[in-house]
Parts: structure tokens; C-alpha cells; sequence
């Protein structure tokens, strides 16, 4: 049997429904039930079959489903369509409008009981609070999300568990990101659920912190698992996200020509499904891909596009990291005053540990350049602090920084040694060594 309410439920709403109709139990039965069975369905001292209610239903001149559940007959469809319409308003950069329709959707759904639909715009309204920078309140929505879906197979739950780890990810809390992916991987495999979607949601998924992490062996098995299951998964956007994720890989392995065809890819189907955020992502990376081939002018026409069509308050961790990328392009293309302007910008709206240093970096050596050198110490001094921050077990973004600290302490070794200062340069490239030999420095 499907969803009902409970018998003394459908019992009142055949009765009220029979009594506005103005039929007798009789005229209800006939020809293949009996008055007396009409009678005891009414008093809710029976629970009729599904033939039986589809019966009644219609000599009641009502659908099943409305005389099962009290819900009209084109509730539920009704409802996915406007689920669907808020999808493509959040699709197309409208996340407080997309927002706003699926908080009226969530309480239509609460209102009717239905678990599903909760969960989908719950799974909107998460997806609108990364948009629009508030990933505490995405977070409680994926978490709400996964409550209304307990009692579904874990394939189902796999959105939800996802936001939940994307939230964690631009939050910087990069290890328990990895730890929920690869735990509801690792749960799904041991479950014998081979779902293509849902893998492939995660293998997509898992690559960027992954990469945040500086594990970039990892990154690549995650991505060849993510491509092994494209042909098996319909979804066009799922296809899309997984395009743009493995680009990442082949680009951190010097593979350009094939994270360029894996961009072209994820760009052509974003820009036909009006993904406008994931498309920002594709010109960040399609921009990184220029600056590694010295291509500055179109790295920075790339980087500028991702800037514009990224939401105004989407999380800091994709802000900050395409704000430091064009900040470096403008820089090498003699840019540096505007590159510091853009980089001080990012800095006032306190963004990860891990990504205040790379501007503090960045900001070091353009100092560096100008002849400032106090001021580039000041700006090195704060990128190790806050790299060490970073590095402490624990706290977010606590991997992968052993390579940036090596890089740093070379910097201000180097700073130190050209103003006299050799035993404070020692110090620095004697921790530096410390970092670069450190186990897991390289993944």
C-alpha cells in the first residue's frame, strides 16, 4: 500500500465526501462492495485495500491520492513545478528571489506533510545561504534536510550530506569536508549502492578540498573515478559539476590541454542550464589555465568575468582565491597598485587563515618590488602567522600549508639576508627546511 492517512481519517473524508454528493452507502458499494463495508470503512474500523479506495474514489468523482492522503490532486506536481522555477531563479544569480520562493514552498510542503518536497527546498534554501556568504544557515538547512530524509536509502541523502561538507569546505574546515565525503563514499560502497549520481556527486565533490589540501594524488584518483562514471549518469549538470572539478586536477598536474577540453565541457553545458556561479568557477579555473601558459591578457579577461558573475556575497573562499589569482596576473602584467588595492579589500572582509595568507604574500612581495622592505617583513610575518594558524591540527584548513610555510620562510630568509640580518635568515630557512621535509608536505 502507498502513503494514506490513517483509517478513521479516510473514513470521515469518505463520509463527508459521500454526504456532499448526496449518495447512500449503497450507491457507494455497489456493484462490487457492500453497504455494511461502506459503513465500517467510514467509522475507521477498517483499513481498505488500494482497489477498495480506488473504488470509492471514483464513484466519489475525487483521485486516489487526494481521498488517501486529503491532498488535491495536483498538489504535489504543482509543487515540484514551483520547486523547479525557484531552481532556475537561484541558477541564474537570483538567490534572495530563489531564497524567498522556497521559504513559501518549505512551509507549503510542512503544511501537507510532505517529506520529499520538504527536503528539496530545504536543499534550496542551503544552496541559497552559500550563495549569499551565510553558510551557517546552509549548513542547518542541509542538516534539516537530512532529518526530513532519515528514513530514505542513502542514495537520497547524498545532496544533503554534500551541501553539509561544501559548507565546511568554504568555511576552510577542510578535513571534516574530506572526512564526510569519503565517509558516505566509503558507506555507499560497503552498502553495495553503486547510485552513478550519487558517487559521482561525491567524487566531484571531494576533488576541491582535496586540492585546498594540497593532496593532489588524491585529487586525481577521486577525478579518473568521477570521469569512469560520467557516461553512466544523465544528469546534465551533474556532468557539468564533474567536468569543472576535474579540470582542477589535470591543471595542478600540468595537464593543461586536457583540463582545458574538461573546461570546455563543463562550460558549454553551464551556460545552456544558466549555471551562473559554476560558470564564475569555470573562468577562475579557464584564467588559471592562461596564467600558467603566460597568457596574462586573457588570464585577467577570464579572472575579471569570474569576479562579475560570482554572487556579491558568495562565501570567502571563492572570493578570496579568484580575487588573489587576478591580484598575482595584475601584478606580473605591471599592475601592482591595483593588485595591492584588491588584495587589502579582500583582507577587510577576514576571510580563512589559509587565504589571508596568500594575500599577505602576495602583498609582501609587491612590497618587495616598490622597495618597501619593512613593510613586505610586516606582510610576511603575517602570512606566517596566519599559515601557522592554519597548520595547527584542529583548526580550519589545518592541511596542506607545509608547502606554502617552506615558500614563506624562503621569502622572508631571503628578505632578511639582503638587509644584513643573516642569523634572523638562517632562523627563517632553517624552518623553512623544517616545513618542506615535514611528513605529509607532499601528497
Amino acid at each position: 500500500m502507498g502513503e494514506r492517512d490513517e483509517p478513521a481519517v479516510v473514513g470521515r473524508r469518505v463520509q463527508r465526501l459521500r454526504i456532499e454528493r448526496r449518495l447512500t452507502q449503497r450507491q457507494l458499494a455497489e456493484p462490487t462492495y457492500t453497504p455494511a463495508y461502506v459503513s465500517t470503512l467510514e467509522a475507521g474500523r477498517v483499513r481498505p485495500s488500494d482497489e477498495a479506495l480506488r473504488h470509492i474514489a471514483d464513484r466519489l468523482g475525487v483521485d486516489f491520492q487526494e481521498l488517501a492522503t486529503g491532498r488535491p490532486a495536483r498538489l504535489v506536481t504543482d509543487l515540484r513545478l514551483r520547486l523547479t522555477e525557484a531552481q532556475r531563479a537561484l541558477a541564474t544569480g537570483a538567490a534572495e528571489d530563489a531564497a524567498r520562493q522556497y521559504a513559501g514552498l518549505l512551509a507549503e510542503a510542512e503544511e501537507h506533510g510532505l517529506p520529499e518536497e520538504q527536503a528539496t527546498a530545504l536543499l534550496g534554501l542551503g544552496e541559497c545561504g552559500i550563495d549569499t556568504g551565510d553558510l551557517e544557515a546552509a549548513r542547518r538547512c542541509f542538516e534539516r534536510a537530512e532529518e526530513r530524509l532519515a528514513d530514505a536509502p542513502l542514495p537520497a541523502r547524498v545532496p544533503a550530506l554534500r551541501g553539509r561538507a561544501v559548507t565546511h569546505h568554504l568555511a576552510g574546515e577542510l578535513r571534516y569536508a574530506v572526512y564526510l565525503l569519503e565517509s558516505t563514499l566509503d558507506e555507499l560502497n560497503r552498502a553495495g549502492l553503486p547510485d552513478p549520481d550519487a558517487l559521482l556527486l561525491l567524487y566531484a565533490s571531494v576533488i576541491g578540498p582535496y586540492m585546498d589540501m594540497g593532496a593532489q594524488t588524491r585529487a586525481a584518483q577521486a577525478a579518473e573515478f568521477a570521469l569512469a562514471l560520467g557516461p553512466q549518469v544523465d544528469d546534465p549538470a551533474l556532468i557539468a559539476r564533474m567536468h569543472g572539478s576535474v579540470a582542477r586536477t589535470f591543471l595542478a598536474e600540468g595537464r593543461l590541454t586536457e583540463a582545458d577540453a574538461s573546461l570546455s565541457k563543463a562550460t558549454d553545458l553551464y551556460r545552456r542550464l544558466h549555471l551562473r556561479t559554476e560558470l564564475a568557477n569555470c573562468h577562475w579555473i579557464r584564467g588559471h589555465v592562461h596564467a600558467q601558459n603566460d597568457e596574462l591578457d586573457l588570464a585577467e579577461a577570464e579572472l575579471r568575468k569570474a569576479q562579475a558573475m560570482l554572487p556579491p556575497r558568495r562565501a570567502a573562499l571563492d572570493n578570496t582565491r579568484i580575487t588573489v589569482e587576478l591580484a598575482e596576473v595584475l601584478h606580473h602584467r605591471g599592475k601592482s597598485k591595483e593588485a595591492a588595492t584588491i588584495l587589502h579589500d579582500t583582507l577587510s572582509s577576514e576571510p580563512s587563515p589559509l587565504h589571508s595568507a596568500r594575500a599577505h604574500r602576495l602583498l609582501g612581495i609587491i612590497a618587495e618590488d616598490i622597495q618597501t622592505p619593512k613593510t613586505a617583513e610586516h606582510h610576511y610575518t603575517q602570512a606566517l602567522t596566519l599559515l601557522q594558524q592554519a597548520d595547527t591540527p584542529g583548526t580550519p584548513g589545518a592541511a596542506g600549508t607545509a608547502g606554502d610555510l617552506a615558500d614563506l620562510c624562503r621569502l622572508l630568509g631571503d628578505l632578511l639576508r639582503r638587509t644584513g640580518r643573516t642569523e634572523a635568515a638562517l632562523d627563517a630557512y632553517r624552518t623553512g627546511l623544517g616545513h618542506r621535509t615535514a611528513p605529509g608536505a607532499t601528497q
